[in-house]
């Protein structure tokens, strides 16, 4: 997740413009179009991959083909495009042997359209309706995994069509949540007239019936830890929260290491019991 804009007098000059609305993606959405590589150049065979949303534009994403019946439907933040998760993904896929699908929101990377929070929960149905429509995949063994801004996608997916289990990481509460910690000067009321999108994850969680993990790291300077603890609090049980001592908002897979990795096992370890 990344928040950033030239302070409050522009802020200000934006709401009095009357095009808070539109100009919202400039602050909560990051898109780069180029990708700077692909699977293969990290040793992973995959299919290059296109599918429709129910609005008509046309997403793009990486199958990659594990080992197990596991699928992972991985949600990302709020900056770059998948490309940028490349080292991310090749852990993954090793260390846990997993299927996985990762795949650009509108207007990320060779994805069609422009972010908006509606578009990108019609964006995550798509990928779902793409998973459940391939013949080697177990439509029962998919784990929806959401990062940052991608975590609350994942909770609004998990809310309406369950999964295997639900893996949230530096996760926010919501858009607001995080705009006051980054802002905390401005009115609460000028914060929700700037930012019509919501990514309320905090009220939706508790409808959320799937075994939960959440992991943050303790040294988050954007959504810090408590607010990842918030969320945890009001999710169901079975649930399990790691902190991952020293880690920031974007390294939490480097910085947490083999530990890391032994949780998101040990996760799907139980959810296969």
């Amino acid at each position: 997740m990344r928040l950033t804009i030239g302070g409050a007098a522009a802020l200000a000059l934006i709401w009095a413009a009357g095009v808070a609305g539109v100009l919202e993606r400039f602050f909560l959405y990051f898109p780069e179009r180029g990708l700077a590589a692909t699977p293969s150049e990290a040793g992973l065979a995959y299919e290059d991959v296109s599918f429709t949303t129910e609005d008509g534009i046309t997403l793009h994403g990486w199958f990659v083909p594990g080992r197990g019946d596991v699928t992972w439907l991985w949600f990302h933040g709020n900056a770059g495009n998948v490309s940028d998760r490349l080292g991310n993904l090749k852990q993954l896929h090793d260390r846990l042997g997993v299927n996985v699908f990762l795949f650009d929101y509108r207007g990320y990377g060779r994805s069609e359209g422009t972010p908006s929070e509606k578009g990108l929960y019609l964006d995550a149905e798509a990928a779902l309706a793409y998973l459940n429509s391939r013949e080697d995949v177990r439509s029962d063994r998919i784990v929806y995994f959401g990062r940052s801004l991608g975590g609350a996608v994942a909770v609004d997916l998990a809310g309406r069509q369950p999964a295997y289990g639900l893996i949230l990481e530096s996760p926010l509460p919501s858009v607001s949540f995080v705009a006051r910690q980054a802002y905390p000067f401005l009115p609460a009321w000028l914060v929700q007239r700037i930012l019509r999108a919501r990514y309320d994850a905090l009220s939706k969680i508790a409808d959320v019936a799937v075994p939960l993990l959440i992991l943050h790291g303790d040294k988050d300077d954007i959504v810090p830890l408590d607010a990842g603890r918030r969320l945890f609090e009001a999710a169901r049980e079975p649930k399990r929260f790691h902190v991952i001592p020293g880690a920031g908002h974007n390294d939490t897979y480097i910085v947490g290491g083999e530990p890391y990795f032994a949780v998101l096992a040990s996760f799907l370890e139980q959810l296969a019991r």
